[in-house]
C-alpha cells in the first residue's frame, strides 16, 4: 500500500484545512486508517482513526470537536477536516493504514505516508 497525504499548508488560528490521504496498491476498505502528527522535537502522536466501513471513529482529546476523520472507500481516500486550528496544531501530519480494524498507537500501523506540513500562526 502506498499512501500519499496532501492538503497541508499555512493557516491562521481559527482557520480550517482539509487533509487528504490517497492510497494505491490495495483497496483501503478492509484497513483501519489513522492520522498522526509530529511537532518539532516531539514524538509522533495519535490524532484520529477510523475503521474500514467508517462506522467506528476515535479522536484524540486534543482535537475532539475540532477535527473530523472520514473516508470515501470508493475513492480509496481518507480525510481529516481540521477546524478551529490552533498554533499548537502545527506539525507534520501523517496518514497510516493498519491491517487491524482500528488502532490508536503507531506500532499497530503497517503502512505510512510521507507526511504533509501544517503551520498555524496566531
Amino acid at each position: 500500500v502506498q499512501l500519499q497525504a496532501f492538503g497541508g499548508g499555512s493557516a491562521q488560528a481559527g482557520g480550517s484545512l482539509r487533509l487528504s490521504c490517497a492510497a494505491s496498491g490495495r483497496t483501503l476498505s478492509a484497513l483501519g486508517m489513522g492520522w498522526f502528527r509530529q511537532a518539532p522535537g516531539k514524538e509522533r502522536e495519535f490524532v484520529a482513526a477510523i475503521n474500514g466501513p467508517g462506522g467506528v471513529i476515535y479522536h484524540a482529546d486534543s482535537v475532539l470537536g475540532r477535527f473530523t476523520i472520514s473516508r470515501d472507500n470508493s475513492k480509496n481516500t481518507v480525510y481529516l477536516q481540521m477546524n478551529s486550528l490552533k498554533p499548537e496544531d502545527t506539525a507534520v501530519y501523517y496518514c497510516a493504514a493498519s491491517r487491524r480494524a482500528i488502532a490508536t498507537v503507531t506500532s499497530l500501523y503497517d503502512y505510512w505516508g510521507q507526511g504533509t506540513m501544517v503551520t498555524v500562526s496566531s
